[in-house]
Parts: structure tokens; C-alpha cells; sequence
């Protein structure tokens, strides 16, 4: 597979030169590490992070697993969206948050797209239809680019009526 950006081909995996970021489905911070730590690991800011979150303030000190799964998910995918990349993939980022979380989420995301290309899986696809400037639908080993959302009822991905 040949992935161009610009254009231009990429020799080399993505991840080698810091010019793409991915949220896996399954925590990728160890348990242990404690949240200030993780913020200057991957030189984001906790402060401005606080002003989204305002909730997180008494966990600078805390470690990863003293949170909440929600919790986690909203910190690795902010860390993830904010962390310097051209290119940011994001594995089902809103499971597990709570709906004024995915708010947050889907602003921050509008946010970073302005600068960053982010492509994001996920079968919330009311959250996804919200946050997207362009959707595929990825069904039996194919991608369709879809152009009217009516089509996702057409290929049988949403139920008739559903939207």
C-alpha cells in the first residue's frame, strides 16, 4: 500500500517522524505513569488542557490508573489531538465519555482539523456525521465515500428512517 501526502509518496511509516498520531481502542499510557509526567512526555500543556477539562485539576499529581476508563479515554485522546503531528487517526475516540464530554471532544476536534488532517473510526455515527467535512463507509473490506447521508440507509449501515 502507498499512502501520498501532497502528492508526494511516503517512504517511511508515519509514526517514525512524528508526522502522525493514533489512538488505539485500548489504553496505550502505562497504568503507572503519572499524569504531569505524561503531559511533558508528549509536550502538551496541562494547563490549557484544565481549561477543557476542568474536572482533571486535582489529578496533576495522580497516577494514569487512578482514572476512571472514561477518564483515560478523554485524556489519551486530548494528548493525542494536541500532540505536535500533521496526521491524527482516532480509534473509536468517543466510547466510554459522557455526552458533554463528546461535546468537548468534537470541539477540540474541529479545532485541530483546521491544522491537522484526522481521520477518525467509530460507529457513533451521529458524533461522526457532526465532527466529519467528508465520510466513508468502510463495509466488506471496501471504503464508499459517502456523498448524501441517506446513502448509509442504501447500503444498510443505519436502519431506514434512523437519521
Amino acid at each position: 500500500m502507498l499512502i501520498r501526502l501532497d502528492s508526494k509518496p511516503l517512504r517511511k511509516p508515519l509514526f517514525t517522524k512524528r508526522l502522525a498520531q493514533y489512538l488505539p481502542q485500548y489504553n496505550f499510557i502505562p497504568g503507572g505513569m503519572k499524569l504531569s509526567f505524561i503531559f511533558k512526555l508528549y509536550s502538551v500543556d496541562w494547563d490549557i488542557f484544565i481549561e477543557h477539562f476542568k474536572g482533571f485539576s486535582i489529578y496533576k499529581n495522580s497516577r494514569f490508573n487512578a482514572l476512571s476508563g472514561g477518564e483515560r479515554r478523554i485524556l489519551e485522546t486530548y494528548i493525542i489531538l494536541k500532540t505536535k503531528s500533521e496526521i491524527v487517526f482516532l480509534d473509536e475516540p468517543f466510547s466510554h465519555l459522557s455526552p458533554l464530554h463528546i461535546e468537548t471532544v468534537k470541539t477540540l476536534i474541529a479545532e485541530e482539523k483546521q491544522t491537522k488532517i484526522i481521520i477518525i473510526s467509530d460507529h457513533m455515527y451521529k458524533h461522526i456525521i457532526e465532527a466529519s467535512d467528508t465520510i466513508y463507509l468502510l463495509k466488506n473490506g471496501t471504503t464508499k465515500k459517502i456523498d448524501r447521508l441517506t446513502e448509509l440507509e442504501d447500503y444498510n449501515y443505519l436502519s431506514e428512517g434512523s437519521l
